[in-house]
């Protein structure tokens, strides 16, 4: 179709006037020259767009139709406008994927430290588990993703961020019944206890079964919770332990009053927290920017757990 967007305007200028003479005024051109450009595009569309009357000016069939669509075609090329502006004055916009035993704990001030770099910055948040954010990476749908390291595969690059360790959580009854000090205490004395864990395709999960040296078939393991507020619920009520990322610490034990935590032994197991985006993608800066103001929320969060 050989249509121009100034024959679309001029069009719906009429639809709206009613008169071609006050759609003439309202587009500032001449009456003749708005009316060759409605002759084109009902050749082009092969019919007629207008009932000409005495006295008014009304849409036929086909020029109802194509008002609509006309008017999702100029409002689209608004916005593209719009944007073309905002990005040749350095405005963008990220879309960030985040995975769940992350997101409540880091995004608040993650997005405030960007608002405030900033404000013009659009965000736009995806929580999803760490295979589905992969998965958006590949397709582009996102421009990068937060999650535990490492991601693998060579056409992703890995940012390292910051180390978030596990503390054991519990009810302070089973935290009693945990037969060794504090200083002493491994993953690998867990192996008799009854653990709860994230239900499974949470990394998190992974994660704990490792470094306790457990697998999923044990007796001992419990999987059937869908996120960290639930599972800290659980056993603060005595149903088990649990390994509880550093992250999430504060939030959760404030939001639990009995929820007990211990840390373990050195070394102490932890997860990498890092930035993911595609090997392919160009960085103009906002790479660094980002990591770095994830890396100091998340760097201060933690930190509080180990006063």
């Amino acid at each position: 179709m050989n249509f121009t967007l100034k024959q679309l305007q001029y069009f719906q200028a009429v639809a709206e006037q009613r008169n071609f003479g006050r759609a003439a005024q309202v587009c500032n051109v001449s009456q003749p020259a708005l009316s060759v450009q409605i002759k084109s595009l009902e050749e082009t569309l092969g019919g007629v767009l207008f009932e000409r009357q005495a006295r008014d000016i009304l849409l036929t069939p086909l020029g109802r139709d194509v008002l609509e669509h006309a008017r999702q075609v100029l409002g689209a090329a608004v916005r593209l406008d719009q944007f073309a502006r905002d990005h040749s004055g350095g405005h963008r916009s990220l879309s960030i994927g985040i995975i769940p035993t992350i997101a409540p704990y880091l995004l608040p001030g993650v997005l405030g430290g960007l608002r405030a770099e900033d404000v013009s910055l659009r965000v736009q948040i995806r929580e999803a588990r760490t295979e589905r954010l992969l998965s958006l990476l590949r397709e582009g749908e996102i421009d990068a993703a937060v999650l535990a390291l490492p991601a693998g595969g060579s056409e992703f690059h890995e940012t390292p961020l910051f180390q978030d360790h596990f503390l054991l959580a519990g009810s302070a009854a089973r935290l009693q019944r945990v037969n060794t000090s504090p200083e002493m205490l491994r993953p690998l004395d867990l192996q008799s206890a009854q653990l709860m864990l994230l239900e499974d395709g949470h990394c998190l999960t992974d994660q704990a079964l490792e470094v306790c040296g457990q697998d999923r078939g044990s007796g001992q393991i419990n999987m059937g919770a869908s996120s960290l507020a639930t599972l800290s619920r659980l056993v603060a009520e005595g149903f088990g332990l649990t390994l509880m990322p550093e992250l999430a610490a504060k939030s959760e034990s404030e939001a639990v009053p009995g929820l007990k935590l211990l840390r373990f032994g050195a070394p102490q197991p932890a997860r990498t927290v890092g930035l993911v985006r595609r090997a392919s993608t160009t960085d103009d800066g906002w790479v660094d920017r980002l990591a770095q103001v994830i890396r100091d929320v998340g760097e201060q969060i933690v930190s509080a757990t180990r006063i």
